[in-house]
Formats: structure tokens, C-alpha cells, sequence
């Protein structure tokens, strides 16, 4: 049923429990999870006063994207055939490119459950590919506690 997971991770605990999710599922089904980690190349604070020079930015983002991406790896089980993916771009259309361009079969990752303010400064990149991705999307609510 699934031979190709896409896990998208950016180094959050929502992307770590989507990880287990996709542990699980990739075990099952003897399937071969994809680690996808985006550098975001969109730099929301570079302005004259208020945030980071655009190389300390991109610099900034490749390392979480390396770290997260290798978080995630780790925690996948021995016997797991995992491929590691880097990229830089908007995450959800370099998500949803990989999806596009690759027999990816489902897609499985975290979401913050933001709501109100914080939903529409920061927006989803999880909402956004659970609309437009062609494959199934599983997502995995990180719950406040």
C-alpha cells in the first residue's frame, strides 16, 4: 500500500511525533521513508532595523535543516530503508514538488495546531499540503499539554 513516505521535519516535537508516525507506518508496510528538511529561503525578518543579514539567515536555516534532518534519520528503527533529502526553498512547495516528482505514496507530518493570531502571521505549511498534495496526507497533532 505504501512503498514511499515523505517526511517533512524542521526540527519541532510536532516533526518528531509525525517520525514515530512514519516509523510505524514504514515498518508495516516494509516502505522506504523519505526525510525531507527545507532550508526556508524566505527571510521574514531582513530589514534595515529589525532582524538578521541575509547570509546569517540563510546560514541559520541550512543548520536546522541538516540538524533536523538528521534527528530524523536517527530516530528511524534499524531495518528501515531511509533516504535523506536536503533542500532550500518555500517548505510547502518543495514539499509539494518531491510529492509531484516522485512516487511518493503518503506524505506523513506534524502540526502545531496554531489557531487565531498565530495561525494567520505564521500560516501552515502542514494545512497548506494537506490541500494541494496529490498524495494522502497523515498528520500528526502535537497536543499542548
Amino acid at each position: 500500500m505504501y512503498d514511499d513516505i515523505l517526511l517533512p521535519v524542521e526540527g519541532s516535537d510536532a516533526a518528531t511525533a509525525a517520525t514515530s508516525h512514519a516509523a510505524e507506518l514504514a515498518t508495516t508496510y516494509d516502505a522506504t521513508v523519505h526525510v525531507l528538511a527545507v532550508a526556508d529561503t524566505r527571510n521574514r525578518f531582513e530589514s534595515p532595523t529589525s532582524g538578521l543579514a541575509p547570509d546569517a539567515w540563510d546560514e541559520a536555516q541550512h543548520e536546522n535543516a541538516r540538524e533536523a534532518a538528521a534527528a530524523a534519520t536517527a530516530a528511524l528503527p534499524d531495518g528501515v530503508a531511509v533516504e535523506e533529502h536536503l533542500a532550500e526553498g518555500i517548505p510547502e512547495d518543495v514539499i509539494l514538488d518531491r510529492v509531484g516528482e516522485h512516487a511518493i505514496d503518503l506524505v506523513v507530518m506534524g502540526t502545531h495546531g496554531r489557531t487565531g493570531l498565530d495561525h494567520y502571521l505564521i500560516g501552515s505549511v502542514t494545512e497548506d499540503v494537506v490541500r494541494k498534495s496529490s498524495a494522502p496526507v497523515l498528520t500528526v497533532r502535537l497536543d499542548a499539554e
